[in-house]
């Protein structure tokens, strides 16, 4: 997740909001406590944030009150870190699970990516997946998040043309039905699609082979079975499945 992304929810925000938001995006994801003026304004600009040149940062934050605190200097120039009040309250503007920064970075990842998935369909499971992050429930979160996903290799497969389409798929399942509209992929399994996608060049080998890893985890957390991902597993899951499909 870039900075670019993690603004995008605030593009009709205050100034104060966008500047308590680099504040937190440097702490949390960059390990970075505290910014200068010049720091926070050239993330600013960096992100592409409109008008960023015009912003009184100093102004800004010293209107900001108990959110934010300076812990010193750095070159002569005052530092500007966020208290936990600050913490809070970008949380709670971006909507941010408090639990674990795993999550938050999923949310927030998930989210950037459902506003540029054109697909309706494709785009309403990305956002149950994020709804199912944010309270924990990490197994429904990986199965909505790949059906969103083979919803979307399933579009790149078909643009491909059902005379190569086809072929592939039978090549991989002989008694596999004929594909001739979309919705006709619901009779062909995930695992034989993947296969298809690699010979059609829409996959290589690596990512195939990783994908059908993330499908081994999709079965595991969709079945009646006594499996729970942990958060890592769920962010390498994701990690994978938007890095690859999307």
């Amino acid at each position: 997740m870039t900075l670019v992304e993690f603004l995008a929810p605030l593009a009709t925000a205050g100034n104060r909001e966008k500047c308590l938001a680099v504040l937190y995006f440097y702490q949390r994801y960059l390990s970075k406590d505290s910014l200068t003026v010049e720091q926070i304004r050239t993330a600013l600009h960096h992100a592409r944030v409109p008008k960023w040149s015009n912003v009184n940062i100093a102004d800004v934050l010293n209107k900001s009150g108990a959110y934010v605190d300076s812990p010193g200097l750095e070159d002569n120039r005052r530092l500007w870190k966020l208290t936990p009040s600050g913490e809070k309250h970008i949380r709670t503007i971006l909507k941010l699970p408090t639990a674990e920064p795993e999550i938050e970075h999923d949310v927030t990842t998930l989210e950037g990516l459902a506003v540029k998935v054109s697909d309706l369909i494709a785009r309403g499971y990305i956002e149950e997946a994020v709804k199912c992050i944010s309270v924990g429930a990490l197994r429904a979160a990986v199965v909505f998040l790949w059906t969103g996903a083979i919803r979307t290799l399933q579009q790149k497969a078909f643009a491909k043309g059902t005379t190569k389409l086809n072929p592939a798929i039978v090549k991989h399942d002989p008694k596999a039905r004929t594909v001739k509209k979309l919705e006709d992929f619901a009779y062909i399994k995930d695992s034989i699609l993947l296969l298809a996608l690699q010979e059609l060049g829409i996959l290589d080998k690596g990512e195939k082979t990783t994908l059908e890893e993330a499908l081994n985890l999709r079965n595991r957390c969709g079945h009646p079975t006594k499996y729970k991902p942990g958060i890592s597993k769920a962010s390498s899951f994701i990690e994978d499945v938007v890095g690859i499909v999307f």
